[in-house]
């Protein structure tokens, strides 16, 4: 069992209350058992994250919606699954949701994962959408420094020449300014 999948099932267990129909759920092997808990009706958001985990990390596409879903949740823990899931799922559609919900501004207090993620996949959309998501958070007084971090470091790690004016803007920015540097570091210089 991974770390991730180890993780997540510690935290469910706790959120389920540990009930017999969690640990039924954890234990079968059988992705048309997951893939039903997706479908039915009433099901505990626990036991829909728990079977689109584990049916995203196995590459199973039934299980984009929903994570592309908990993607996008208020609730760190299940964003970050949700991630490690679409990062091993394979899905063509997984990099431009992603940036969907990183550029979306309504939802920026939720765009960390989104971020990260795209910088993962390293998929065309990746850099136009962290561009994009920096240059809205390099406002006076933005609250959402670790979303623009993200996408700092994110733009080092692509080192895509695209970056050099926005990470030249994020070096003004105090909180962003040695990450701004070390990313542009990584940046090829022109011709």
């Amino acid at each position: 069992m991974d770390e991730e999948l180890r993780s997540l099932t510690e935290r469910l267990r706790q959120e389920s209350g540990g009930t017999a129909d969690f640990e039924r759920l954890a234990a079968t092997d059988d992705a048309e058992v997951l893939a039903g808990v997706l479908t039915a009706p009433a099901q505990p958001l626990w036991a829909r994250e728990l079977a689109a985990f584990r049916l995203g990390s196995a590459g199973d596409r039934r299980a984009f919606e929903t994570l592309v879903l908990l993607l996008n949740h208020r609730d760190p823990p299940r964003c970050a699954s949700a991630a490690h899931a679409l990062a091993r799922l394979g899905d063509p559609r997984t990099a431009r949701a992603a940036a969907a919900l990183a550029t979306n501004e309504l939802r920026v207090a939720y765009a960390l994962h989104p971020v990260r993620l795209l910088v993962d996949l390293r998929a065309p959309e990746a850099v136009p959408a962290l561009i994009t998501t920096l240059r809205r958070r390099l406002r006076p007084h933005d609250p959402y420094r670790r979303v623009a971090l993200a996408c700092v470091e994110g733009l080092g790690a692509l080192a895509d020449t695209r970056a050099r004016p926005v990470l030249t803007e994020a070096l003004a920015h105090p909180p962003l300014a040695e990450a701004a540097v070390h990313a542009l570091a990584r940046i090829p210089r022109q011709r």
